[in-house]
């Protein structure tokens, strides 16, 4: 039996999301994000659920039989700090997590308390890394 994913794209505006909860840092923050991301993915942002910016979308499905849609790469401009989600998780990215700046890591979350803090070149590099990986786990049809 299926267990719909509760974080799901939705049809919110990206940029009434960012003008609505961010600070003036945070919104110029998520405005340089958005535009990484798009450039890297080549897909317009998207809002999934009331605080997540996602590009691109892919279907999994376990064994359990729990299957859903989810967001290929993201990030969610937390007050506190910056939230990135690069699926399908950080084990592999090391060399370039050493690189970065100064960060912390959760289970597929990589977070960041301001851009000033790491190399955005780098950053680049972890997306497109995440998003080649995405693509080879979950080929777009």
């Amino acid at each position: 039996m299926s267990t719909p994913n509760k974080t799901h794209q939705t049809e919110a505006s990206v940029e009434a999301f960012i003008a609505a909860t961010c600070t003036p840092r945070r919104q110029d923050e998520a405005h340089q994000l958005c535009r990484l991301m798009t450039e890297v993915t080549g897909e317009p942002p998207a809002m999934w659920g009331p605080t997540m910016i996602g590009f691109g979308r892919y279907h999994y499905k376990y064994e359990s039989g729990h299957e859903g849609d989810a967001m290929r790469v993201g990030f969610s401009p937390r007050k506190a700090r910056l939230s990135l989600y690069l699926l399908p998780g950080l084990d592999g990215y090391e060399a370039l997590l050493a690189r970065l700046g100064k960060h912390s890591t959760g289970v597929g979350c990589l977070y960041v308390n301001k851009l000033a803090d790491i190399d955005m070149g780098v950053l680049r590099e972890l997306v497109q890394s995440a998003w080649a990986e995405m693509n080879r786990r979950y080929p777009q049809p």
